[in-house]
């Protein structure tokens, strides 16, 4: 019940939106090529977007 107002980690958040869009992507590979390929990309960018913040945070703590 504490954890219901606790802020959440964006990097936590940003790895659980890509994972998702990468399974988004795998279902629609065997229907829908293109539309797989969006997401696909979509899910890099927010990878690279994780690797900037975590890169962000190890430069800022130490």
């Amino acid at each position: 019940m504490f954890g219901l107002f606790k802020k959440k980690d964006p990097i936590t958040e940003i790895k659980k939106q890509a994972t998702q869009l990468e399974e988004e992507a795998y279902q629609l590979s065997r229907t829908d090529r293109k539309a797989a390929d969006l997401k696909t990309a979509e899910a890099a960018a927010l990878w690279d977007e994780v690797k900037r913040l975590e890169s962000d945070a190890k430069t800022n703590n130490g």
